[in-house]
């Protein structure tokens, strides 16, 4: 489990393979200076409900991931994210489709 530390004192869990993909969509947007929204559920355990944050390039963010190990982009997914990341409700973090998590990758990120 890797976390996403928003600001000074958020600290964020999400699975390290969908942090892998979202550095990389939230990185692009931050290089262009764009702010937007990321939005995603919470699960039952976390008292349901969703939760959005707003990302800006002045807000400190650290990616942190459990695992050393290099991982697999899923490159449809990541346009998936990227897709969303660029309309008016900002960056919904969706589950991997399963159909889409079979397919090979062209390449690994760390």
């Amino acid at each position: 489990m890797g976390t996403l530390v928003y600001g000074e004192r958020r600290v964020i869990d999400f699975d390290d393979r969908l942090l892998a993909h979202l550095q990389i969509v939230i990185s692009v947007k931050l290089r262009r200076r764009e702010s937007f929204y990321m939005s995603w559920r919470e699960p039952a355990t976390g008292g349901s409900g969703r939760v959005s944050i707003w990302l800006d390039p002045g807000i400190p963010l650290m990616f942190h991931y459990e695992s050393a190990n290099a991982l697999t982009i899923n490159r449809e997914w990541l346009a998936a994210l990227s897709e969303s990341a660029n309309t008016a409700s900002g960056l919904m973090i969706t589950d991997e489709a399963p159909h889409l998590s079979n397919r090979p990758s062209e390449h690994s990120e760390a």
